[in-house]
């Protein structure tokens, strides 16, 4: 079937299956990853290790295996929903997937076409003028979307669904898919952060109690963020109580990605920074015992806020900082770097100037809750900074010869 977007358009048979199509992958409220085909997709396999019945529920059954790590499943339902409505598109299913069919998706990431159909602004999953893309991905968010299809299809293959998976024949597959750049670079050089928290806390004049609230509640998410490099869903989800006091000294106790517990050592600004934080929200002293009140609040200064609402927060400060850095003819780099960042730059940037600030990559690495050290020592830039002093010998050191000086 070629598929149209949008609830005007679409067949009333279809929109009744989009409602109940996935039932089985709801938690928490997770909406519908898209409508089923109008004819279930057989398993590509006599061995189906799975129980699905087409190719939406077998995606579901693979994003369950996700549901403790809400961040991870999010993009993976996204690139797995943009590829199962592109299939749709073609007529075709999971197990018709060759090489030559990979190759045309790897194209159509980078420019959907036709746009009406695919591209649009940022809407609701059922909102009328929804689309899967906001615009082409760039080649760093195409590699991580096939990165993400290639595992789907690894557990497809062992599910008994596909009998094949075509990324095994790309050729030079580790390179082309390894999204593992050697050094961060998505990061606030230090000159750029201390501008940055320098005008965060510049004062707001004759501000209201609302604006008031608001510049506290911002000073202290960039705080929060810098000091201890949380990831988005741990800052949303953090609670007042699990800043903890043990012989002491202060700890942020903290469930990251892949529901592991870990215990952050607090630094000294940072207490200042809860100090000062719970003030504004109309309490006194550091967090007691299990304090279970939501850290983040929303402007009644009680509920929490989502990640979402965090994301578009964060985002929107960043903007501000490169409307105001352009306006004092700021380095145009520095006003480009506020414009893309995003909040997990803040993580790179905390993990980054704490590797600047010479912590050993033993703490640093516990600090990020990394699991590998090769993963945190993408952090260290003292070979590039060694590389480039080093590089400073090879000099031109007497004027160039013309060409009617004599050798």
């Amino acid at each position: 079937m070629q598929w149209t977007w949008g609830n005007a358009e679409m067949p009333g048979e279809v929109a009744k299956q989009q409602e109940q199509a996935y039932k089985g992958l709801e938690k928490g409220g997770w909406p519908d990853l898209l409508a089923k085909s109008s004819v279930p997709a057989p398993p590509g396999t006599d061995t189906q290790l799975i129980d699905a019945q087409n190719d939406v529920e077998s995606v579901a059954a693979w994003l369950r295996e996700y549901q403790d790590s809400p961040q991870t499943l999010k993009s993976y339902r996204r690139e797995a929903e943009r590829l199962l409505l592109w299939l749709s598109s073609h007529n075709t299913s999971l197990c018709d997937m060759n090489r030559e069919m990979l190759r045309q998706y790897e194209a159509f990431l980078a420019d959907p076409q036709p746009a009406e159909q695919w591209v649009g602004a940022s809407k609701p999953r059922y909102h009328a003028q929804w689309r899967p893309f906001r615009g082409g991905l760039s080649p760093a968010s195409r590699r991580q979307s096939l990165i993400i299809l290639q595992g789907l299809f690894s557990w497809l293959v062992e599910a008994g669904w596909v009998r094949h998976n075509p990324f095994v024949l790309m050729r030079d597959k580790a390179r082309r898919l390894n999204n593992q750049a050697q050094t961060i670079e998505r990061y606030l050089e230090r000159d750029l952060w201390a501008w940055f928290w320098q005008w965060l806390n510049a004062p707001v004049g004759h501000a209201s109690e609302r604006e008031a609230y608001e510049q506290a509640r911002r000073r202290f998410i960039f705080c929060f963020a810098y000091l201890l490099a949380p990831r988005i869903s741990e800052m949303a989800n953090a609670r007042m109580g699990d800043f903890q006091e043990s012989e002491g000294r202060w700890w942020w106790v903290v469930v990251g990605k892949g529901s592991k517990l870990a215990r952050i050592p607090v630094p000294g600004d940072m207490l200042e920074c809860v100090l000062e934080w719970r003030e504004a929200l109309g309490l006194s002293g550091l967090p007691s015992y299990h304090e279970p009140d939501p850290l983040i609040r929303a402007l009644d200064k009680r509920r929490g806020i989502s990640d979402n609402q965090l994301y578009r927060l964060i985002k929107g400060v960043f903007s501000e900082a490169a409307d105001a850095l352009e306006a004092q003819n700021g380095k145009p780099a520095y006003v480009s770097a506020l414009r893309r960042a995003t909040p997990h730059w803040l993580r790179h940037t905390a993990i980054t100037h704490q590797a600047q600030s010479g912590v050993s990559l033993r703490y640093l690495a516990e600090s990020a809750r990394h699991s590998k050290l090769d993963t945190t020592s993408r952090y260290l830039h003292t070979e590039d900074n060694e590389w480039h002093q080093e590089q400073q010998r090879h000099r031109l050191k007497t004027a160039p010869k013309t060409p009617s000086d004599p050798l």
